[in-house]
């Protein structure tokens, strides 16, 4: 089934917080008026001839590098597990046996095995990897910077009118907010598991208030707010009018509606994705940035196995295989691999050898992460994990340069400042370099 996304219709005209905030549950519900007002929200200054898109899986609870992108066939039984590493497309290059899909199509992916930092901790881990910064605590409860999605949201805003700049699904990923940039460029998050319902309950109105109803509303607050206008003199309602435009157009019109209903795929492809959360996640990612979504976070948990280790990947490996493999050639079957970027990773890694409970604990001492699409060189495998899978051995990665990668694929300047809730201006990120490997000449 093909599907003509493009944008149609001019923006919407100007339309309140309080109409916003009885429309439903959009992108925008909850703003707070100091937060509203510390936004710099110009549409003025964003870049969009850059068309490129980001679509990051991230695998909740950090999944181990050794059965899956990093598997050690000559290390001790302990360490080993019990999978076989397969060949793949490019020679001299295995994955684990439970993903054979996307060992046949390796000459699309690039495998990153080097990548380390030095938090155990979920929420910790989930921050540096989310954000580009480890946390100043411990144990995070939330954003102290702005996360990769909400930055590509701040600076480049959605490709097409009434769509979303920044997704999650099925959900707002952990530590995928928006800081101190304020809670307009926290996710749009669809609220439900799209492989139960289809459906996406944050575009429907609350039940009782009609569309011709919210319409009447807005023309009525329409008219208070030009009196609110009348006394601004320092151009925060212009700035305000972007989110409540771009909210109002996702309920009322058609674009967001079309781009998250998964039924106008065709039932083979949702067959070869997968009848599972991921896989359907994965299609419905996809469909987004096609549609002109720029920055889809897909969150996938259960994947701190602690014990049972080789029972919890029999059971999730081979779902997640299907997603990525078919997420990967749809993007280049419809040729989006120059322009839409896949990444895949979790908050850190899984201790080398099992324990006695027949899991892998915590280890950020090494992780692997799966790259495709964004125009990047692919077909390699970047970095490499000593004999056990203990620690780097060669060309030792960083969260902070993937995620610089990240940004140079969007067009993005890590340079950027803003400023914080003190008034302090913060890069978007200080450290990390773009892993060259992964760039074109």
């Amino acid at each position: 089934m093909t599907e003509d996304f493009g944008g149609s219709g001019a923006a919407c005209s100007v339309v309140s917080r309080r109409s916003v905030l009885r429309a439903g549950r959009l992108l925008v519900t909850g703003l707070a008026w100091p937060h509203v007002l510390r936004l710099d929200a110009s549409t003025k200054g964003l870049d969009r001839s850059n068309e490129t898109a980001v679509i990051q899986v991230i695998l909740d609870g950090g999944p181990s590098q050794i059965e899956t992108y990093d598997p050690k066939p000559s290390a001790p039984a302990e360490f080993r597990g019990e999978f076989r590493a397969i060949p793949t497309s490019v020679p001299g290059i295995y994955l684990s046996e439970l993903f054979p899909r996307q060992a046949r199509v390796m000459d699309k992916l690039a495998i990153l095995r080097s990548l380390h930092h030095t938090t155990s901790d979920h929420s910790g881990g989930t921050h540096w990897v989310m954000t580009g910064y480890p946390s100043s605590d411990a144990t995070p409860r939330g954003n102290e910077r702005p996360s990769s999605g909400s930055i590509a949201a701040r600076m480049l805003g959605a490709r097409q009118p009434g769509l979303p700049a920044y997704a999650g699904i099925p959900r707002a990923p952990r530590f995928g907010q928006a800081a101190y940039l304020g809670p307009g460029f926290n996710p749009f998050s669809l609220d439900g598991d799209p492989a139960a319902t289809g459906k996406v309950p944050n575009l429907a109105p609350p039940d009782g208030l009609s569309l011709d109803r919210l319409d009447d509303r807005r023309g009525l607050l329409a008219k208070l707010d030009r009196l609110d206008r009348r006394r601004d003199a320092s151009g925060m309602m212009e700035g305000m009018d972007r989110f409540t435009a771009e909210a109002y157009a996702m309920v009322t019109g058609p674009a967001a509606r079309r781009a998250f209903d998964l039924s106008r795929e065709e039932s083979k492809t949702r067959d070869r994705y997968g009848r599972t959360s991921i896989g359907q996640a994965c299609l419905l990612a996809r469909r987004l940035v096609e549609a002109g979504v720029t920055f889809v976070t897909v969150t996938d948990g259960a994947w701190d196995h602690h014990t049972q280790i080789a029972t919890h990947c029999r059971k999730q490996l081979p779902p997640l295989d299907a997603a990525i493999a078919s997420l990967v050639e749809d993007l280049h079957d419809r040729g989006l691999s120059q322009r839409v970027l896949l990444v895949v990773w979790g908050e850190f890694g899984r201790t080398p050898r099992v324990n006695g409970l027949g899991g892998r604990d915590h280890w950020p001492g090494c992780m692997s992460a799966l790259v495709a699409g964004g125009g990047l060189v692919t077909g390699q495998a970047v970095g490499a994990t000593n004999s056990k899978g203990e620690s780097p051995s060669d060309r030792p990665l960083r969260p902070e340069d993937l995620l610089r990668t990240v940004y140079q694929v969007l067009g993005i300047d890590p340079a950027a400042e803003f400023p914080n809730e003190a008034g302090r201006p913060l890069a978007v990120l200080n450290h990390g370099q773009p892993i060259a490997e992964l760039l074109q000449g």
